[in-house]
């Protein structure tokens, strides 16, 4: 261990990191056991509950139905710094054949949000024994599904925002390698919106298609034209993305059905794109209706808007990782993936840290069966992230 020195933050926040890492990777295991999606995390924000009780820092539960709240009280009067972590898992099963491997079929934390609650557990340890040299108070977000971009809103819906005036979030990123660390200037993740479209036709028989309106067609046509949205009508400059991700519809061979159900997602960076996008949409499925001879439900759905990382949080908290680990943090680009932080970056100024998880010898990605990040990453998070509050609230 790492022996702290006097009045040295940098000795003292990796020495309670360092003692706390063999726990925080037994409590990872066990939540990476035992996964929960979202708004089912009752066992996740038990474990969550029982460590800050046992640490001595305030919280509440219940907050966005499964999510927990704490709050740590610095030395001196000053502003307050949210730092959230999720903990849902995905519905995927695991196929790793760890020892600690999920013992629930068909949920699996494939994202490592396992990673991220204890993470922030620890931050919590390293915040409490320093909370004298805060000026301003930590509210620790501990929140639920977020992987159905919820979770965030029904937090802040029951009050996790009110009085906070900046945020740090993080991801574990297993295309980089453990003890890495990154960060992208602005927005740094998409927005995502949803839609469901049903396509009515009239059912018959295949040999008598001129009897019958197929849905199967006029979908067909949908999927091919809505890629021109992005082609021809977004500016070439505004990153966006959409596609249709589930296309269901008929029974056998030889009957024309009556109708055709399909969803889709769009992806954008800029407000301008996202509006473009979803007024092309709509055009689409009206001239649908007149051209194609079907009648069209659509249900377009804003979900979350892109995440924007502010500098006035963002460039404390790089310097704060390089005092703290001798490490200097790599800009990337934007992802067009979407995560609902952006509920608090919308807000306020806010900031996603990203923490290299790959592990030497392996190629993981998220959201994989396979995925196995290097739990050496919780320690090295615990210290940048704790440094980084220490810097904003100093």
């Amino acid at each position: 261990m790492t022996e702290p020195r006097p009045n040295d933050p940098t000795g003292r926040i990796a020495g309670i990191a360092e003692a706390a890492e063999a726990r925080l990777i037994g409590l990872r295991r066990d939540i990476h056991a035992h996964p929960e999606l979202g708004f089912e995390e009752v066992r996740t924000a038990g474990i969550v509950a029982a460590e800050l009780a046992r640490l001595g820092i305030a919280h509440r539960t219940g907050v966005g139905r499964t999510g927990v709240l704490g709050v740590i009280e610095g030395g001196r009067p000053g502003p307050t710094l949210a730092i959230r972590a999720d903990m849902d898992a995905l519905p995927i099963h695991e196929e790793t054949g760890q020892g600690f491997a999920s013992t629930v079929p068909g949920k699996m934390h494939a994202c490592g949000h396992d990673i991220h609650t204890v993470t922030l557990l620890g931050v919590a340890e390293v915040l409490r024994e320093i909370a004298p040299m805060l000026a301003g108070r930590v509210a620790l977000v501990f929140q639920p599904a977020e992987e159905i971009l919820e979770g965030a809103a029904a937090m802040i819906a029951d009050g996790a925002a009110e009085g906070v005036d900046m945020a740090l979030g993080f991801h574990n990123v297993p295309d980089r390698p453990v003890g890495s660390f990154g960060y992208v200037r602005g927005t740094g993740l998409a927005a995502s919106d949803l839609f469901d479209l049903t396509i009515r036709g009239k059912s018959g028989h295949a040999a008598h298609p001129y009897a019958a309106v197929d849905p199967i067609v006029a979908a067909a046509q949908f999927v091919s034209q809505v890629q021109t949205v992005v082609s021809r009508e977004v500016r070439p400059l505004h990153p966006a993305v959409v596609t249709v991700g589930m296309f269901q519809g008929g029974t056998t061979y030889n009957i024309i059905p009556e109708r055709v159900a399909l969803k889709g997602t769009v992806r954008t960076l800029h407000p301008e794109a996202r509006d473009t996008a979803e007024a092309a949409i709509r055009r689409l499925v009206a001239g649908l209706e007149l051209g194609m001879r079907v009648t069209c439900e659509l249900n377009y759905a804003r979900r979350v808007p892109p995440l924007v990382n502010d500098d006035r949080v963002l460039d404390p908290s790089v310097a704060a990782i390089r005092a703290q680990l001798g490490v200097e943090p790599e800009a990337g680009e934007p992802s067009m993936g979407s995560e609902d932080f952006s509920a608090f970056s919308e807000r306020m100024p806010a900031f996603q840290m990203l923490i290299g998880s790959g592990a030497p010898g392996r190629d993981d990605r998220l959201h994989n069966a396979f995925y196995q990040p290097d739990e050496r990453c919780i320690a090295l998070g615990v210290q940048a992230l704790s440094r980084a509050a220490l810097e904003l609230l100093s």
